[in-house]
């Protein structure tokens, strides 16, 4: 079945088939500021005899540079490969999917998913609130729990191969001078010299990360892409799913979607450790606590890929790229996770 690559390309028809529903009318939605980095997302409005309200519509991204990043990453394919296979048996709630299709030729998708319009959006520039980063943490747990160490059964390459290896460091070697830059102020000086030596130390970081044991990671694990509801929090975008360390999506969420203020205010480690242990008793806490730091180290890749290297687009991107930078300096200082580049 071809399908619409932007969202000006759909059509009642296709709808129609896509959903098993006649439609006989659609509108287009188009979001604010800060919604899709890496993809171009929309509501639709349907009418039609059985057809839902309102779906969310997901798109390739219109910005050349942010399409090449998602293409480096495989992070359409992998998405659409989440819906297709892995949604309903991950240990957290995704969106219902009523269509997933990808060309890996191309790098074109479309992605027609549940509308949770009903819940409420985090907002990662505004950081959590510690009840909704104690929901969080739980939820990580479960989902790590749920999958330890059966990802050569769900299907998942590892965090660790030479595109995501090689991608990282040539971002950030792109994105530190930005950085600098834009942001300068914000960096410590510990941390202008480890910048340098960052690109030369992601390799073993990602060694020693994915080593194992190891589960299914979502991967970018951040305030923008949850869902809140009154007993639930469900997580879009799984455009980064891959197999990894459970510390990678703790660390990811506490250093760059917490305020200092509220990642100081309880020990979030320690919740997700207990919760982790109801699945998985084994587990040692000196080897969580190591993998850890060394999981925060390796995500200022993130943060500076973001800020250094993609179309921020508005003035909430810029916020964004801002807080990411602002919030993992300070927790990678706290941690003295600098000096894992020296050893």
């Amino acid at each position: 079945m071809s399908y619409p690559t932007t969202p000006d390309a759909l059509t009642t028809d296709w709808l129609s088939d896509a959903l098993g529903q006649p439609v006989t009318d659609f509108s287009i939605e188009r979001f604010g500021e800060g919604v899709g980095v890496v993809g171009q997302v929309v509501r639709l409005h349907l009418t039609g005899t059985a057809a839902p309200a309102t779906i969310i519509a997901k798109f390739p991204s219109p910005a050349p540079e942010n399409r090449a990043v998602a293409a480096t990453y495989d992070m359409y394919g992998r998405e659409v490969r989440f819906y297709q296979s892995l949604a309903d048996s991950v240990g957290v709630r995704a969106p219902a999917c009523y269509f997933a299709a990808h060309d890996p030729a191309t790098e074109d998708f479309v992605l027609l998913l549940e509308d949770l319009a009903g819940y409420r959006l985090g907002d990662q520039v505004a950081g959590a609130s510690v009840e909704d980063a104690r929901r969080v943490v739980d939820a990580i747990a479960r989902l790590h729990g749920e999958t330890w160490e059966d990802t050569e059964r769900l299907g998942l390459r590892s965090h660790n191969n030479p595109a995501q290896r090689d991608g990282m460091i040539a971002g950030f070697d792109l994105g530190w001078p930005v950085v600098l830059e834009r942001f300068g102020e914000l960096v410590p000086a510990n941390a202008r010299s480890a910048g340098t030596r960052m690109g030369r130390s992601t390799a073993g970081l990602l060694e020693e990360m994915c080593r194992g044991p190891v589960c299914l990671s979502h991967a970018d694990v951040r305030l923008d892409n949850l869902f809140f509801g009154d007993d639930e929090v469900l997580f879009v975008d799984w455009q980064s799913i891959c197999s990894s360390a459970p510390e990678m999506d703790l660390a990811y969420f506490l250093t760059q979607s917490l305020t200092p203020a509220v990642r100081r205010s309880e020990d979030f480690c320690a919740r997700y450790f207990e919760a982790l242990r109801a699945h998985v008793p084994s587990y040692d806490r000196s080897e969580f606590e190591r993998r850890y730091r060394v999981s925060a180290l390796y995500l200022l890749n993130y943060a500076v890929v973001i800020a250094g290297t993609l179309d921020l687009g508005n003035e909430r991107g810029v916020a964004l790229a801002q807080a990411l930078i602002e919030r993992s300096m300070t927790a990678l200082d706290e941690l003295d996770a600098f000096a894992l580049l020296s050893s």
